[in-house]
């Protein structure tokens, strides 16, 4: 049976999530069901990060099987006539050995976050970023999210929801920058707790706006308590950029564009930010 793996853009914004739910439209399910219309298969498709509700993506990952093989070029546009008018498109497709798994074969998430820092509201980025009237120190917000990284308990910035087995995640990059009139988070790691970027990000506000230090945010780490962390950062603001995998002996055939790490492999965690 072939197994597809596709890269996916999507505007999360009139999305109830990633994950197909009793109502709304998911995102999943708006592949499911362009798939079924192209190919007249029912398919399960599984995807590497369960984003929330109006959570975007640039580098979405996801795998189904087909019984009929396809030319993995054809899957993507074929795909992609159907999803009209959502806004998602599969930017590229390819054919995988059956041992591919966009969840549990995923080495390393790398996730991005955007604040506009401006009197003027957004008009072409509506719904893309997180406005702030107020300036921020993007210095000091870089300074304390170096407390961030490494091997913690994230409770502090755990949803109460989250499913994951443990509160440790191990997080290898957070760097803050400005560009032009935005400050923007990039964070990388193997996989993230329920919520846990939005929380950090949340918390990082607080530290350029001046209302805390490096060092508050070091305490509300150490907490290991959810009241210990500051405002959830909207969800608008957030997105999914990349996925990597070890894909050497795992593709068989694509359409020109893969993924690749040469990260070791791990015991798979829930993959939500």
């Amino acid at each position: 049976m072939p197994r597809y793996r596709i890269i996916i853009e999507y505007d999360g914004t009139p999305f109830v999530g990633w994950q197909r739910q009793a109502a709304g439209v998911s995102i999943q399910g708006a592949l499911e069901t362009a798939i079924k219309k192209f190919s007249g298969e029912t398919v399960g498709v599984r995807g590497a990060g369960r984003t929330d509700a109006g959570v975007h993506a640039l580098g979405q990952v996801a795998h189904f099987d087909l019984e009929k093989a396809w030319d993995p070029a054809r899957v993507r546009d074929a795909v992609n006539f159907h999803l009209r008018p959502h806004p998602i498109a599969v930017v590229s497709s390819a054919a995988v050995d059956a041992t591919f798994d966009a969840r549990f074969s995923a080495v390393k998430r790398h996730y991005e976050y955007r604040i506009l820092t401006r009197r003027a509201p957004p008009i072409l980025n509506r719904n893309r970023v997180w406005w702030t009237v107020h300036d921020l120190d993007a210095d000091a917000m870089q300074e304390a999210a170096a407390v961030l990284v490494g091997r913690h308990d994230f409770t502090t910035f755990r949803a109460a929801q989250c499913q994951a087995r443990s509160p440790v995640k191990t997080l290898d990059v957070f760097e803050v920058h400005r560009l032009r009139d935005e400050i923007v988070c990039r964070v990388s790691a193997r996989s993230f707790l329920h919520n846990q970027v939005r929380s950090m990000v949340g918390s990082l506000k607080l530290v350029g706006e001046g209302k805390w230090t490096g060092a508050d945010m070091a305490r509300a780490l150490a907490a290991c308590n959810r009241e210990a962390c500051g405002p959830v950062a909207p969800a608008s603001g957030l997105y999914l950029v990349a996925v990597d995998y070890n894909l050497a002996a795992a593709e068989v055939a694509g359409d020109g564009i893969s993924a690749t790490s040469d990260l070791p492999s791990q015991s798979p965690e829930t993959p939500d930010a």
